[in-house]
C-alpha cells in the first residue's frame, strides 16, 4: 500500500462512510432506546427542505473532513499535539514495510485535500 492508496482507502471507508452514516442516522435513527436529543435531532433534520437538509448535509461533510485533515496533520508533524519534540510513523506492513507519513514525501494531509 501506497500512502496515496491508504488516503483514498480513508476517503471511501473513513470520510464518506461517516457522512453517510451520520445522514442516515439524522434521518432514521437506530435502536430502540434513542435518547431524546437525537430524537430531536431527527425530527428536525425530516422537517427541512431538500435545500435546507443539503445544506446540513454539507456541513456534515466539511466536519467529517476538517477531522480526517486534522488527524493527518497530527501523523504527518504538521499539527502538533505534545511538546517533546517526538514524530509519528504510520507504517504499512504487508511483504514489505511502508512508511506512509514518510517526512521525504508528499504529506498525507495535502493527498487528503488533492484533487479526486
Amino acid at each position: 500500500m501506497t500512502s496515496n492508496e491508504f488516503v483514498e482507502a480513508l476517503k471511501r471507508h473513513v470520510r464518506d462512510a461517516a457522512i453517510e452514516d451520520t445522514i442516515a442516522n439524522l434521518k432514521n435513527p437506530p435502536g430502540r432506546g434513542v435518547s431524546l436529543q437525537v430524537r430531536a435531532l431527527s425530527e428536525w433534520y425530516n422537517a427541512l427542505s431538500a435545500e435546507e437538509a443539503k445544506l446540513v448535509n454539507d456541513v456534515i461533510a466539511t466536519g467529517v473532513h476538517a477531522t480526517l485533515f486534522g488527524l493527518l496533520a497530527v501523523l504527518d508533524g504538521a499539527r502538533t499535539i505534545d511538546h517533546d519534540g517526538g514524530r509519528f510513523e504510520l507504517v504499512y506492513v504487508a511483504d514489505e514495510r511502508v512508511v506512509l507519513n514518510d517526512p521525504q514525501a508528499i504529506d498525507l494531509h495535502d493527498l487528503l485535500n488533492a484533487v479526486d
